[in-house]
């Protein structure tokens, strides 16, 4: 009698704390296919020069692709219809003529995780101008989420390979449909297969004084790529030729700075291609500045899927390069 008098006393004083501090309020999961985003605005809006905006900046082709393909795919819908499990999407943009003039954003409003970005004017053109000064912000926002997703996803069944931890101390997230396929003293290639292709990451480590001139950056970028390409990454037997992945000829990557698992690095997006074989495809690279262990540690995920469109397979990736932790130190 007296352990039961203890445990309802313990529970009356939880009940009470739960009533006496913030009310937790239950919010459903969140739903949605990834990098889907419902637009809710209504149809005169929508087909007008308003509509046009928001198609300009969540639609925007992504880059480093082979070919366009949309930033997000895009639901639009009246308000009228964002009801009942709708509203429940992961990330929202709802866009309308009011009295106010703003543009902000609203996290887990309907559900966990959720933002929903609300944009208002009282005419078009304050509509138009809050989408400029705020899409970039919006759209980081709805990336961060969609990439949190992608990662929750993975640990459904997580790859528990060690190779990655062994020899470059730091761990990656990513399905158990990765698998090591190719390992170096200094290279690491990891592969998934596709219906029409394969997915591949590789990880190597360069001198911490790599890329020490501003002025040949990109070109430094592109002869490291090119080097290791050559060196691990051979391409189908053909008579007469060394075949072997490279960066593409054609264009430049596009390279910007970034943080990655704390630390600065540079991000890199372009086109690979095979030297003396017709194949290609879109690459992403992070170069980290690993100083800890006085090294730049370079991470990419790229592609081969022929007349297969490749946005969600390399955002895929990205997420899978961005859950990077570095648990161990390598002298």
């Amino acid at each position: 009698m007296k352990k039961s008098g203890t445990l309802l006393l313990v529970l009356l004083m939880a009940v009470t704390s739960c009533k006496e501090g913030k009310k937790i309020e239950y919010k459903p999961e969140s739903i949605g296919s990834i990098n889907s985003v419902s637009v809710v605005m209504d149809n005169e809006l929508w087909k007008g020069p308003v509509g046009d905006k928001v198609r300009e900046y969540f639609a925007a082709p992504v880059l480093g692709l082979s070919w366009e393909e949309p930033l997000f795919t895009i639901n639009h819908m009246s308000l009228n219809v964002f009801t009942g499990a709708v509203r429940n999407t992961r990330s929202v943009l709802f866009v309308a003529k009011d009295s106010l003039n703003l543009g902000h954003i609203k996290t887990d409003m309907y559900a966990r995780p959720q933002k929903v970005a609300v944009i208002k004017g009282s005419t078009d053109a304050e509509i138009i101008d809050n989408l400029d000064e705020n899409a970039a912000e919006i759209i980081e926002a709805f990336k961060s989420v969609e990439i949190s997703e992608a990662q929750k996803r993975f640990l459904r069944s997580v790859n528990k390979e060690k190779v990655l931890e062994e020899k470059f101390g730091i761990t990656l997230s990513m399905p158990s449909a990765y698998k090591v396929g190719k390992q170096e003293d200094n290279f690491v290639w990891i592969d998934r297969q596709i219906q029409k292709g394969n997915m591949n990451i590789i990880v190597y480590s360069m001198p911490e004084d790599s890329f020490s001139s501003d002025a040949t950056f990109v070109k430094d970028i592109v002869a490291m790529r090119d080097s290791i390409g050559k060196k691990y990454i051979p391409g189908p037997d053909v008579p007469g030729k060394v075949t072997y992945m490279m960066t593409e000829k054609a264009f430049s990557p596009y390279v910007s700075p970034v943080v990655i698992a704390g630390k600065m690095a540079v991000e890199v997006k372009g086109i690979w291609e095979m030297n003396g074989y017709p194949m290609a495809g879109p690459f992403l690279s992070y170069i980290i500045n690993d100083e800890a262990n006085d090294r730049k540690l370079v991470i990419e995920g790229f592609t081969f899927a022929p007349s297969t469109e490749k946005r969600d397979y390399m955002f895929e990736l990205e997420a899978i390069l961005k859950s990077v932790k570095f648990d161990i130190p390598k002298k």
